[in-house]
């Protein structure tokens, strides 16, 4: 059985390091490209070697995308974990911090979905060239009307390249 010293010096190429961690080798290259993780160690032929630590920083920033966190969080929670002296407090703050914006986000997804699902309701799905969901689509935003003041929005179908062909004209 081998002691965790040696599992330590134990060497992973780039294909060990992406099973064990669940990263593809195409995001491990990345990661490391970008900074996330030291560049690897390489052999006299130029492959990449992964150490036991290496691997498991690779899951963990595994599992931290899984959870959401964008590379630059996880940047900063890498350097928590690896800080021996942090305060729990920090680490606290930036998953509830998270887990707000994430609760943002599904509000906002939620909220996309219903009108999704408001405008499908309206919409006839039949040959008529009437589509209340293009309409919506064309009118501007809310914060569009307030910043452009009136605004008319032009009627589909009248001049587009589309309804010239529906009608035969050229």
């Amino acid at each position: 059985q081998a002691s965790l010293g040696d599992q330590e010096k134990r060497m992973m190429n780039i294909g060990e390091a992406a099973k064990f961690s669940g990263v593809s080798a195409k995001m491990i290259r990345y990661y490391e490209q970008i900074g996330l993780i030291p560049k690897a160690a390489r052999s006299e032929a130029g492959y990449r070697h992964y150490s036991t630590p290496d691997a498991y920083s690779l899951r963990f920033i595994r599992r931290a995308r899984d959870l959401g966190f964008s590379v630059e969080q996880i940047a900063e929670l890498l350097v928590l974990w690896r800080d021996r002296e942090r305060a729990s407090a920090d680490v606290k703050a930036m998953a509830l911090s998270h887990a707000a914006g994430l609760k943002t986000r599904i509000a906002e997804l939620q909220a996309m979905v219903q009108t999704l699902e408001h405008l499908a309701d309206h919409c006839h799905g039949d040959d008529r060239p009437e589509c209340p969901i293009l309409a919506d689509l064309a009118e501007p935003t809310a914060a569009e009307s307030r910043s452009q003041g009136p605004h008319r929005t032009p009627r589909f179908g009248a001049d587009t390249p589309a309804s010239s062909r529906n009608r035969g004209v050229r």
